[in-house]
């Protein structure tokens, strides 16, 4: 798979779960021995999984919506894996430090939250900082037709080459 896919279907994750999150039905409740956080609004557990609020929302959006346009070419895909590794990577870190779990009580980023921001930095590091020859020899590369093509003898063109002087012709 190559990193402009990575960031097509990255951004399309995050793009639907920042809506999802967004959806009252799609919450659970929060319990009750869960860390305290100041943004209440839209705050709950994803599917019953994932502690999010309405920052937390806005910022799947923003990561889901700069992933999709990293796919279209207006960003590079490359440094959009590579900040996303880094990004999550960070926050999968913070995600298990008490204090650290709610972002200072802005977003909620523990619990299962840790697994799935760290999960998405290891897939983000592989597709950007994996060299691009290594990805075409792993997927088998074939030359372009052009590139496989052999080259033809003056002697056989349709017409003579232009490039020997007419006495040689």
């Amino acid at each position: 798979m190559r990193v402009e896919t990575f960031a097509f279907f990255s951004g399309i994750a995050y793009l639907a779960a920042g809506l999802l999150g967004l959806v009252p039905a799609a919450l659970m409740p929060a319990p009750a021995d869960a860390p305290p956080i100041h943004v209440t609004l839209f705050h709950g557990y994803l599917l019953g999984l994932f502690a999010v609020n309405v920052l937390h929302d806005a910022v799947h959006l923003a990561i889901g919506v700069w992933g999709v346009v990293a796919w279209r070419g207006m960003t590079s895909p490359k440094v959009y894996a590579r900040s996303l590794a880094i990004l999550y990577g960070a926050l999968a870190v913070m995600g298990g430090i008490p204090g650290l779990d709610t972002l200072f009580g802005l977003l909620p980023i523990h619990g299962h939250d840790i697994w799935l921001h760290a999960g998405t930095a290891a897939l983000a590091a592989y597709f950007g900082w994996r060299s691009a020859a290594s990805a075409e020899r792993r997927a088998g590369a074939i030359p372009e037709r052009r590139e496989q093509a052999l080259p033809v003898a003056p002697e056989h063109r349709s017409r003579p080459d232009r490039r020997l002087p007419r006495s040689e012709v």
